[in-house]
């Protein structure tokens, strides 16, 4: 598959958690946001704001594009979006679930990123 389509297919992906979110009861100055780095190719979901007296920020779902392979660096949903990326037809071989350690990564059923060096 194209680089271009692994854009469209995470920022589709992204936008439909962000519209889908729930704020946190007695939320204050709160969002859900979405980050699109088309040019480096890096795509975040963040959220940001006041929930009672406590300031809340942090990062949902981090996502790169990189050696023509989807890269998720955090995924902090129930559902997995990796499991997303496959129903919308992105092989497995080209999803890296890079929160895993490297040596790892070749007993998940998705791609490794690179050779492990020693």
């Amino acid at each position: 598959m194209a680089v271009e389509e692994y854009r469209k297919y995470i920022q589709q992906i992204l936008s439909d958690r962000q519209k889908r979110a729930s704020i946190p009861p007695k939320a204050r100055e709160y969002s859900v946001q979405t980050v699109f780095d088309t040019e480096r190719d890096r795509y975040l979901l963040l959220y940001v704001g006041w929930v009672g007296y406590k300031h809340h920020f942090g990062c949902t779902l981090g996502l790169e594009i990189k050696d023509g392979k989807i890269w998720i660096q955090h995924d902090g949903t129930e559902e997995g979006i990796a499991n997303r990326l496959v129903e919308m037809g992105v092989p497995k071989q080209d999803i890296v679930l890079a929160f895993h350690e490297p040596e790892v990564r070749e007993y998940t059923d998705f791609g490794t990123g690179a050779t492990i060096e020693n």
